[in-house]
């Protein structure tokens, strides 16, 4: 057998000193300091490689930005105790909101990623016009909220895809009504007087879940996200992968029950016409349940319903398979189920896909298990969304695919 490799320690970031490279120095530096709290200048400067001018500069900045605040001097046994640094909590937020099939989530985060406020209204109008309308009210209340920044630093906007260009949603099964061709980040920009980042739902889950949740101290996992289809977000090397046109992940559409139920995609038997939400509660109606909410189901689930267990036991053996597949094609640490199913169902979903097909995966002494539920619960979307906007304003890109727009920040290092 060949000899395996033992995983390399997580990357981290590292500033570069030409002048040309200041925004991504910037970036590091924030992002050092969210990851370990407080620093003085000095251990910014060891850990980033950063030179001690350009840390002092680049702290001069971000202090008169509002971005950091001055903790005072660090006790120390001998010598001259350093300044320390933290992010300020009351620099501003950004926010995030998830547009689902029948209902909009609002969450508002600082920029140490505390979580200002949060709101969950239904949505019965699917139209552009009445969207755009609860939006833009949803945010306003948020924001109403007490103790919460008046600095609004963007808003991540997330919706079940597919995408065509720069946010635009094209033909696709889970393609909101009404939305099809229209470009989402201009009409949701207009409606909320901020700039958007618009992205599909599962890879802001992803992303949600990398910094809040299970996947915090993970740089390379798939997560399975149960939202208005079956869809699949991936982090590889602590980056959330797109893919071409921002469309990696159709998992809902993988072929799963030979001539089994019509997909609207045109097919037959894909998995997300049986491991789905939307799966679940056409179980639930044939047995004469109408639509029911998360809470309903999960109240169904313990009192032991027939219709939750039945479906349950249908679509763990069909997920097992699709689960190896991903094993097999990424070599994730782990793979995450979340999203719009209650934790009880997903937990039992697990244990339904058991026994899991062999993969490379199947290994002695794994650390991590194969199958994991997410912790970050019906919020991972929109803590997803709400991080877009902080990641372009804080997080260094550690990506090495070179655009036009920012060449200098394309190649910057990072140390595995």
């Amino acid at each position: 057998m060949p000899h395996r490799k033992t995983p390399a320690a997580p990357s981290v970031a590292l500033g570069a000193n030409p002048e040309r490279a200041r925004r991504h120095n910037r970036r590091v530096v924030l992002e050092t300091l969210r990851q370990h709290g407080r620093l003085g200048r000095s251990d910014i400067a060891s850990l980033t490689r950063l030179t001690a001018q350009a840390v002092s500069n680049i702290v001069a900045e971000l202090l008169e930005e509002g971005f950091l605040v001055e903790l005072g001097r660090r006790r120390t046994a001998r010598g001259q105790p350093p300044v320390e640094f933290a992010l300020n909590a009351d620099g501003g937020v950004t926010a995030g909101m998830e547009i689902a099939a029948d209902h909009v989530t609002t969450v508002l985060v600082d920029l140490t990623g505390e979580v200002r406020a949060q709101r969950v209204v239904p949505l019965s109008d699917l139209s552009v016009e009445a969207v755009q309308g609860l939006a833009t009210a949803e945010l306003k209340r948020a924001r109403a909220g007490r103790g919460v920044p008046e600095r609004l630093l963007g808003c991540g906007v997330v919706m079940p895809g597919p995408f065509d260009f720069e946010g635009t949603i094209t033909v696709g099964s889970t393609a909101l009504p009404g939305w099809t061709g229209r470009d989402v980040t201009a009409l949701m920009s207009e409606a909320l007087s901020t700039s958007v980042t618009v992205e599909n739902d599962a890879t802001a889950a992803a992303v949600g879940e990398h910094l809040y949740g299970i996947g915090r101290n993970l740089r390379h996992f798939c997560l399975v996200y149960f939202g208005l289809g079956l869809g699949l977000g991936l982090m590889l090397g602590g980056e959330p992968y797109r893919g071409a046109f921002g469309n990696a992940g159709e998992l809902g559409h993988v072929p799963a029950v030979p001539q089994g139920l019509p997909c609207i995609c045109g097919r037959q038997g894909c998995l997300e016409r049986y491991v789905s939400p939307s799966a679940l509660q056409e179980t639930l109606r044939q047995m004469g349940i109408v639509q029911v909410d998360a809470a309903g189901i999960a109240r169904l689930h313990a009192e032991g319903h027939p219709a939750v267990a039945d479906w349950i036991a249908r679509a763990g053996p069909l997920l097992a398979p699709v689960l190896a597949m991903l094993e097999n094609l990424f070599d994730p640490e782990t793979i995450i189920l979340g999203g719009a199913l209650p934790d009880s169902v997903i937990d039992a979903l697990i244990v339904a896909a058991e026994p899991l097909p062999l993969s490379v995966a199947r290994r002695d002494g794994r650390a991590i298990a194969r199958i994991q539920r997410g912790t970050t619960g019906q919020l991972t979307a929109a803590l997803g969304a709400a991080a877009l906007p902080l990641l372009d304003a804080i997080a260094p890109r550690l990506v090495r695919n070179p655009t036009l727009a920012e060449p200098a920040e394309a190649d910057q290092p990072a140390l595995a």
